[in-house]
C-alpha cells in the first residue's frame, strides 16, 4: 500500500510539474506549428520513405501548438506512409539495467507498462499504428513500413541490441537515418550496437559477469524470458552522455562532421542533426578501431586531435 502511494503521489506531482511547465513555455517560448516542424525537417533533410531512429528533447522545439502529440504527426508527415519512424520507450523500473535486474518479482508487460522516456514518446507510444518490442528495460517503438519488422524479435536477441534486435535491424534498412532533435551526440543509445556487434573485441570491456533471465509478457500474453546483461557501473561516469564529458560530445560532434557524415539544421527553435545509420556504425567500427569510443579518456582524444 505503501509503494502503491508513492507512486501516486509522484504521478501526481509530476502532472503538475507538467501542466506549470507548459504553462510557462506558452508564455515565454515562440509558437510553432505542425506545418513549421514539417518544412524544418524537410530542410534538414528528413525525407519521405525514410527510416528514421529519433532522440529528442521536447521541451528545445519551442512552445508546439497541440504539444507532443503534434510533433508526432510532424514526424509521420515529413516521413510519409512509405517511412518508419522509430522512438525509444523504455521502461526500467529499476533505474539501471543492473537495477531493475534485482527487482523482485518484476515482469515486464508490453500491454500494460508505458515509458519513462519523456513526452514525445509517450505521446508515440499512445498514437494509432504504433508496434512495440517485447524488452524488460529497452523497448522501443515504430510506426510505418518497417514497424513490425523492426520490433517483432527483440525479445529473441542475444543481448539488448544484438542480433535480431531493433538497432541491428535498423541499419540494414535503407534510407535510415538516426535523428537528433535538440540534443547533443550524448544521449545516443545507437553507439551500443556497435558494443554488442563487436563482443569481446570491443576496445572497453562494458560489460558486467552476470547475465540474468527477465520474464516478459508480449501482447498475445504469451511469457517468455529475455537474457540482459548490465553494464559495468563505472562505465557511466566516463561516458558520453555523463554530465562531465562536454569534451567527448563536442569531439564526436565535430569528428562525424568532419567525416562528412553528420547533417545539422534547425527544427522549430531546436538545433537539430541526422547521421546515416550505416555511416553511423561504420564510423563508429573505424574509430574503436583506433581506440578511440564513447568512453574515451581526455588524453586519448588529445592524442588523436581533429584536423
Amino acid at each position: 500500500m505503501l509503494k502503491q502511494a508513492k507512486r501516486l503521489a509522484k504521478a501526481v506531482l509530476e502532472k503538475l510539474r507538467r501542466r506549470s511547465s507548459a504553462r510557462e513555455m506558452r508564455q515565454t517560448q515562440r509558437h510553432v506549428s505542425r506545418a513549421e516542424l514539417v518544412a524544418g525537417l524537410a530542410r534538414l533533410g528528413i525525407e519521405k520513405g525514410d527510416a528514421v531512429f529519433i532522440h529528442s528533447s521536447l521541451k528545445s522545439l519551442g512552445y508546439v501548438e497541440g504539444g507532443a502529440a503534434t510533433v508526432v504527426q510532424a514526424l509521420q508527415d515529413a516521413v510519409g506512409p512509405e517511412g518508419t519512424l522509430v522512438l525509444p520507450t523504455y521502461y526500467m523500473p529499476g533505474g539501471s539495467i543492473r537495477g531493475t535486474c534485482e527487482m523482485k518479482d518484476y515482469v515486464f508487460d508490453v500491454r500494460k507498462h508505458g515509458t519513462n522516456m519523456g513526452r514525445l514518446p509517450e505521446a508515440f507510444l499512445a498514437s494509432t499504428g504504433i508496434a512495440r518490442s517485447v524488452h524488460p528495460t529497452h523497448s522501443v517503438s515504430a510506426w510505418g513500413r518497417h514497424a513490425s519488422y523492426l520490433t517483432e524479435a527483440h525479445h529473441r536477441a542475444p543481448s539488448v541490441f544484438g542480433e535480431g534486435s531493433p538497432w541491428q535491424r535498423f541499419v540494414g534498412l535503407d534510407n535510415a537515418k538516426v535523428l537528433g532533435l535538440g540534443i547533443s551526440m550524448g544521449p545516443v543509445t545507437f553507439y551500443h550496437v556497435l558494443e554488442d556487434a563487436m563482443g569481446d573485441a570491443f576496445p572497453v570491456p562494458v560489460w558486467g559477469d552476470e547475465t540474468f533471465r527477465l520474464p516478459c509478457i508480449d501482447q498475445a500474453g504469451q511469457r517468455s524470458e529475455v537474457p540482459l546483461r548490465p553494464f559495468d557501473p563505472e562505465l557511466a561516469k566516463r561516458r558520453i552522455d555523463h554530465g562531465s564529458r562536454e569534451d567527448l560530445r563536442t569531439y564526436f560532434m565535430a569528428e562525424f562532421k568532419r567525416a562528412g557524415l553528420l547533417h545539422s539544421g534547425q527544427v522549430g527553435e531546436a538545433p537539430s542533426w541526422w547521421i546515416p545509420a550505416r555511416g553511423f556504425f561504420d564510423h563508429l567500427q573505424h574509430l574503436a578501431g583506433e581506440n578511440l569510443t564513447i568512453y574515451s579518456s581526455p588524453e586519448q582524444l588529445a592524442a588523436r586531435p581533429l584536423a
